[in-house]
């Protein structure tokens, strides 16, 4: 069943043909494969068989019989990125405000006044051209932070987008800031539980969200031992949005107190925290969810991306994006802001000195986008690299496209040479969701449509 030509149109026909077999054999061949296994590294010219949804076997000279062949000589195999954090349902408000300044100005325009006259229907389109959006960019899991839950049919449609899409989502669910609501959260979270997430073998899993303190809306919405005891008693992750300053800090001091810290805990930007807040951070194994472009270009707190912090205290953060309504929406660009503005510090805080600067490589960066992100996601036994058992969520990048060739650094070459235009196949759970360089299944005139009569809808509603 061989089909020459990386990713070819006769290639796709033949693994459309088997997609009810669930043994369906896939088999990479000639590839540099770029694992981010620490006990696997970069392997040159080698195969990767995907069987079903799994990851088979990686390594030189696998074994063709049954398999769709796919000549991916000259391509970069590479885990799919993972965004450990990106407001969804806002995206049809795309680089609305490209210059806010500040946190309060998005929290006035977008919180307090668009999120207030969103309708289910709107939390659904937003959601899915996010999820569409990660995809084409290589995000083959995307953590949503759904924080404009204001009925159970918000929810139900956030969450049906993302199923929709055949993203790996995470639905991470919380009140809204402003407005009027229903006030079924918390508790509608064993409802969502029972109704998308009785699976522990699926694609969608199920997180609650929270603020880190009340100083942004009403104190309900604050982490603390009450939704931590609810997240307990559901056995899901919890993950924590701004968490800002002084404040914040002192909040990390009370969830060390009251026990409520550990690796099921997800704090997200973490922006000017204290010395003692972070040492409760490492010692408790609580995870951290960076937002690279968000920190530098807002200006949240300290404005710097709190990597060296995180690093200081053994923790390897994941990276996420944040708001579309002002940040781009892929990963390589948070890999490169991360890698400059972390080695510009480096360097400027031993310039004039003899000191050496402690500097992150790009192997870090990418590092934090795939394996750290899945485990700060709480799936990095699912997802995160190309291992032998793990699902089959991967990349397919053209090594020799223009702006890459000639293939000298795999790794260099994924963090600051390529983008979107470059990945010519996404595999999620081992179906493809991307091929020959165009997200697959989407009706892309009716998408606009329907993305620009949502955003006429909500910029046209006053807000309630």
């Amino acid at each position: 069943m061989t089909a020459t030509g990386t990713t070819s149109s006769a290639v796709l026909e033949q693994l459309q043909r088997r997609s009810a077999d669930p043994k369906r054999r896939i088999l990479f061949t000639g590839a540099t494969i770029v694992t981010m296994d620490p006990d696997s590294g970069v392997l040159e010219g080698a195969d990767l068989l995907v069987e079903g949804d799994t990851i088979a076997a990686i390594g030189p000279g696998l074994d063709r019989e049954g398999a769709v062949v796919v000549d991916a000589a000259g391509t970069i195999l590479t885990p799919g990125f993972v965004d450990t954090h990106r407001h969804a349902w806002e995206t049809q408000l795309r680089r609305i405000m490209p210059d806010v300044d500040d946190l309060g100005a998005y929290v006035r325009s977008t919180l307090a006044g668009y999120a207030t006259v969103y309708r289910p229907h709107d939390m659904y389109v937003g959601t899915r051209l996010a999820a569409l959006t990660a995809i084409d960019s290589g995000i083959t899991c995307m953590l949503d932070f759904s924080h404009n839950s204001r009925t159970p049919e918000h929810s139900d449609a956030a969450v049906q987008a993302l199923a929709d899409t055949g993203i790996r989502g995470v639905h991470a669910s919380m009140g809204p800031h402003f407005g009027d609501w229903d006030e079924q959260w918390p508790g509608d979270l064993a409802r969502l539980k029972d109704r998308y997430f009785a699976s522990d073998d699926q694609l969608l899993t199920l997180r609650l969200a929270a603020l880190a303190t009340d100083e942004i809306a009403e104190a309900a919405l604050a982490y603390g031992p009450r939704l931590a005891r609810a997240a307990k008693e559901l056995g899901i992750g919890v993950s924590v949005d701004a968490v800002f300053g002084a404040s914040s800090s002192q909040a990390v001091l009370e969830w060390e107190r009251d026990g409520i810290l550990g690796a099921d805990l997800t704090l997200i930007h973490a922006t000017g925290l204290t010395l003692r807040a972070w040492k409760a951070i490492g010692e408790s194994g609580t995870t951290i969810a960076l937002a690279p472009t968000s920190d530098a270009q807002i200006g949240l707190e300290s404005a710097i991306p709190a990597v060296d912090e995180a690093l200081s205290v053994g923790v390897r953060p994941g990276l996420s994006i944040d708001v579309e309504v002002a940040l781009v929406s892929d990963m390589f660009t948070q890999m490169r802001a991360l890698h400059a503005i972390q080695r510009m510090r480096a360097v400027n805080a031993v310039y004039g000195t003899d000191r050496r600067p402690a500097r992150i490589t790009t192997y870090d960066v990418l590092d934090f986008a795939t394996l750290q992100g899945a485990r700060t996601n709480g799936l990095d036994g699912v997802t995160g690299s190309l291992t032998r058992g793990k699902k089959a969520d991967l990349l397919v990048i053209q090594a020799e496209d223009l702006n890459n060739m000639p293939l000298n650094d795999a790794v260099g070459t994924i963090v600051l040479g390529s983008d979107a235009r470059n990945i010519s196949a996404v595999l999620i759970n081992g179906e493809p969701r991307k091929w020959n360089g165009q997200v697959l299944d989407v009706d892309l005139r009716a998408l606009r449509d329907e993305v620009h009569a949502s955003r006429e809808y909500v910029l046209n509603t006053p807000a309630a």
